[in-house]
C-alpha cells in the first residue's frame, strides 16, 4: 500500500468524523485511504478506543491505531456553544459529515441534518446508529454483541457451539462500516449531478439483518414457505473445518467435479457413480453420508498432505490458520499486505493495507493515526481562524490540542 500519495478517487473530499468506537471510524477510515482529507472531531476525553488493546501512550491504544489511520485529530467539546460555532464553520467548508451520537443527544448539541444542512447544503450526513429512527426501537442502544444478539447470528453459533455465541469478531461494526463508506461515495455521486448532498441513515440492525439473511432466509424467500429458516449446511451443523491427523482443513468440493475428483484422489472412484453422491441434490438429500465420509476419511492425514494433495487437483480448501499465521502468511507477505511506519511517537507501527485494488488510483497511508487533538490548531487556522481566536478558544475549553496530562 503507497505512502503519501494523495492522487486517490476521494482527493479533494473533506470529511468530518464525529463517530466514535468501530463502525463510523472505520467507515470515515476507508474514505480516508482512498484519499479524503478526514478530520476527527473528537470530545476532550477522546475516542473510547483510545484506551483499549495496548498502548505506549495513553491515548493511542491498538484498537484506535487500526481504525484511525488518514486522519487529523481536532478536539472540540460540543457542549460549549462557541465549540458548535466551530463545527458549523467546519461543517461550511466540508462535504461529508459521519456521526455516531444517538438522535437524542444528537439534537441537544445541534448535531442533526436539519440543523448542519443550513451551513451546506451540499453536505452528505451521514448517521450511523443502531435502529432506523423510523422504527419501533428507535434510539435504543447498540454495540456489535447486541447486534450479533438481536439478529439472530449468535443464536446461529448454537449449531455448532451447543450454545448461543458472539462471532469472535466485531463483524457488525465492520460490515457496517463498509456499508456506510459506500452509502456515502453513492450520495457524493448523486450530488456530483443534482449539487445537494442529503442525509445518509445507516442502522445497524437492519443492515447486518440483511446480510445475514442473504443465505439464510431459505424457505421463507418463498410464501408460503418451502422449508425453515437457515441454510441448510449450517442448520445440519456439518459446515465446519474438518480433523485431520495432525490439524484440521476447511474442506468445500462445490460441484461435481470437485466430488468426482475427491473420490478419485482418496482410492473411492465408485462414489462418484453412487447414486448418493453423484449430484449436487443427491449430495442434499443424504448430508450425514456424505460428510460422515469427509470426516473419516480426512481424519487419516496431516493437514499438510492434504493441501498439497487437493491443492494440486484445484479442488476448494484450505489449512486451518491461527491468526498468528496471518503475520507470515506467504500471500500477504507476496502482495505487501503488512505495512511498517515509525510513528513520532508510538514507534514502529504495523498496518494493514486497505485490499480494494484500484489499480490508476490506488489507496495509500499518508497519514499515521493521530495523538488526541493533535491538529487542533492546524486545522483552525485553515478555517481562517487567526491565533487571537485559537487561543481563546482553547482558554475557554471549546478546543483542546495535545494529548491529556
Amino acid at each position: 500500500m503507497k505512502q503519501n500519495d494523495g492522487r486517490g478517487p476521494l482527493s479533494g473530499i473533506r470529511v468530518l468524523d464525529l463517530a466514535s468506537v468501530i463502525m463510523g471510524p472505520v467507515a470515515a477510515q476507508h474514505l480516508a485511504d482512498m484519499g479524503a482529507d478526514v478530520i476527527k472531531v473528537e470530545a476532550p476525553e477522546g475516542d473510547l478506543t483510545r484506551s483499549i488493546g495496548p498502548r505506549r501512550s495513553s491515548d493511542m491504544g491498538a484498537v484506535f491505531i487500526t481504525c484511525n489511520r488518514n486522519k487529523r485529530s481536532v478536539v472540540l467539546d460540543l457542549k460549549q456553544p462557541q465549540a458548535r460555532e466551530v463545527l458549523h464553520r467546519l461543517v461550511a467548508g466540508s462535504d461529508v459529515l459521519i456521526h455516531s451520537v444517538r438522535s437524542a443527544p444528537a439534537r441537544k448539541i445541534g448535531l442533526t441534518y436539519e440543523e448542519l444542512r443550513k451551513h451546506n447544503d451540499r453536505l452528505v450526513y451521514c448517521h450511523v446508529k443502531g435502529y432506523s429512527d423510523e422504527g419501533a426501537y428507535a434510539g435504543q442502544p447498540a454495540f456489535d454483541d447486541t447486534m450479533q444478539a438481536e439478529s439472530g447470528l449468535a443464536m446461529l453459533q448454537s449449531v455448532v457451539a451447543g450454545e448461543p455465541r458472539y462471532v469472535p469478531s466485531s463483524i457488525v461494526d465492520k460490515i457496517c462500516a463498509i456499508h456506510a463508506a459506500y452509502a456515502v461515495v453513492l450520495a457524493l455521486f448523486e450530488r456530483a449531478r443534482s449539487g445537494l448532498g442529503q442525509e445518509v441513515e445507516l442502522p445497524m440492525f437492519e443492515t447486518i439483518t440483511a446480510f445475514n439473511l442473504t443465505e439464510h432466509l431459505w424457505g421463507q424467500a418463498f410464501q408460503p414457505a418451502l422449508g425453515p429458516m437457515g441454510y441448510d449446511s449450517v442448520r445440519r451443523g456439518v459446515r465446519k473445518p474438518y480433523p485431520t491427523r495432525d490439524g484440521h482443513l476447511a474442506f468445500l468440493p462445490y460441484s461435481d467435479l470437485h466430488w468426482h475428483k475427491f473420490f478419485h484422489l482418496v482410492g473411492r472412484p465408485e462414489l462418484a457413480q453412487d447414486p448418493r453422491f453423484a449430484t449436487f441434490p443427491a449430495r442434499q438429500k443424504n448430508y450425514d453420508a456424505v460428510f460422515g465420509f469427509v470426516r473419516d476419511t480426512l481424519s487419516g492425514r496431516t493437514t499438510a498432505e492434504w493441501v498439497q494433495l487437493f491443492g494440486e487437483a484445484d479442488i476448494p480448501m484450505s489449512a486451518v490458520n491461527q491468526i498468528d499465521d496471518m503475520l507470515e502468511h506467504p500471500h500477504l507477505e507476496s502482495v505487501d499486505f503488512w505495512n511498517l511506519r515509525e510513528h513520532p511517537t508510538e514507534g514502529l507501527l504495523r498496518l494493514p493495507s486497505n485490499p480494494i485494488g484500484l489499480r490508476r488510483t490506488p489507496p495509500s497511508i499518508r497519514r499515521l493515526p493521530p495523538r488526541l487533538g493533535e491538529h487542533t490548531r492546524e486545522v483552525l487556522r485553515e478555517f481562517e481562524y487567526g491565533a487571537d481566536e485559537i487561543e481563546r478558544l482553547v482558554a475557554e475549553g471549546a478546543a483542546r490540542e495535545g494529548p491529556p496530562a
